[in-house]
């Protein structure tokens, strides 16, 4: 397989083929849930700005057989700072939104950035970090009608268990149990984490959405098995917007849990709708709480 190391001026270019994730009104028809939100503790300044002097991460881009869609697909991976093949680390993967693809997290989310910054202080386990592209179809492109993708979107649970998994644990030192091993995303990759993290608990043990959207499961769906996910899920933490219209997703899957006492974290960010001032929050939180054990 080949692989290339990502220069920024690869990333400047790409960022010219990217689709935005779609603006998200407040009132989008759906009634409002209520639900019990968590506590939003604001995130430092300068977070996601590139400090002098500390160690960074690398970026890679592989390329993995897929047999689930029949092609070579790509993923972008971080490694920490002072990576080592010597070392064993778990891995967090990574989710994109309906309007990108495998760099669309780098295009807008400076998750290398916030990482390295993590790191320097002391606030994250060393991890990998897989930003696939969770467009499971022969033409993964971001481009045209991105919302007629759905099925590829769906499709990307047993190409990412089946397919890309199995690569990282071959290509990397990684741990192949659940408890090292974690699935976040945003909007569309939000739904995704949601819905491929609770039905595979024996694979995932970490469970992140960020803004997730419409093809969030019902919670009935998500959580069938009460007594099994509070058993097996480690870790449910969602983040949405206060003025971002898919509230509703999270919200309501938030009520559930919290009407089933099954452990859930939903913080409402103040102030902000579908975008990656919260997506990055997101991230910044949700890093800092997995492979603690």
């Amino acid at each position: 397989m080949k692989k290339a190391i990502l220069t920024l001026a690869a990333l400047v270019c790409g960022a010219a083929a990217f689709a935005q994730e779609p603006n998200i009104p407040r009132m989008m028809g759906r009634p409002e849930v209520k639900c019990d939100f968590d506590p939003y503790v604001a995130e430092p300044a300068r977070f996601d700005y590139a400090t002098n002097g500390i160690a960074y991460g690398s970026l890679e881009t592989v390329e993995y057989k897929s047999e689930t869609v029949g092609t070579v697909r790509k993923a972008t991976v971080y490694l920490p700072p002072k990576y080592s093949p010597k070392k064993k680390y778990p891995v967090l993967y990574l989710l994109h939104g309906i309007g990108g693809d495998h760099l669309e997290w780098l295009m807008g989310g400076t998750p290398n950035i916030i990482m390295d910054n993590l790191y320097a202080q002391g606030l994250a386990q060393d991890m990998i970090i897989v930003m696939p592209n969770g467009r499971a179809q022969e033409d993964d492109r971001a481009i045209g009608n991105v919302y007629a993708g759905s099925a590829a979107f769906a499709n990307f649970e047993f190409d990412l268990i089946n397919d890309l998994i199995p690569f990282i644990q071959k290509k990397y030192n990684v741990y192949t149990d659940k408890a090292h091993r974690a699935v976040a995303g945003l909007s569309m990759g939000g739904g995704q984490s949601l819905n491929f993290g609770l039905a595979h608990m024996d694979l995932f043990a970490y469970v992140g959405g960020f803004s997730s959207a419409p093809n969030t499961k019902q919670p009935e769906e998500l959580i069938p098995d009460v007594a099994k996910t509070k058993a097996e899920n480690t870790l449910l933490w969602m983040v949405c917007g206060s003025e971002d219209g898919l509230m509703y997703n999270s919200a309501r899957l938030k009520a559930y849990c919290d009407q089933k006492g099954v452990p859930c974290t939903l913080i409402e960010y103040p102030g902000e709708g579908h975008n990656f001032v919260v997506w990055k929050y997101g991230l910044y939180k949700f890093a800092q709480l997995i492979f603690k054990q």
